[in-house]
């Protein structure tokens, strides 16, 4: 299965969207959206600021682990991924997330 955005609504009518690697891990989660068509604006936004290394934030939780915000220009959160134990595994998914949406290997949302 190729990588791609999963788009999907809640019960409450909110939208959100997952991106997803090959092995369908996901990668990123996004904000919540009120509208179908702000979510798919975030995906665009997600392809257009997930390649630039300047836009992703390294972070660590309450509880010590490790993870990562991606931020569009604004500065408004875009996505936020995984939780990690190490500070090498968080690094390494923000290169593994930029690597994968500056390639080919990305389907449109589904």
């Amino acid at each position: 299965m190729a990588a791609s955005f999963r788009l999907r609504q809640a019960a409450d009518g909110q939208w959100t969207f997952n991106l997803t690697a090959e092995n369908n891990q996901i990668i990123l989660t996004s904000e919540t959206y009120t509208t179908k068509q702000a979510a798919l604006n975030g995906i665009e936004s997600v392809r257009a600021n997930g390649a630039v290394a300047e836009r992703f934030e390294r972070r660590k939780s309450k509880d010590g682990r490790e993870y990562f915000v991606l931020k569009a220009a604004n500065h408004e959160i875009i996505g936020t991924s995984e939780m990690y134990v190490t500070k090498s595994n968080a690094e390494r998914g923000v290169e593994d997330t930029m690597a994968l949406i500056r390639s080919e290997r990305l389907a449109d949302a589904e």
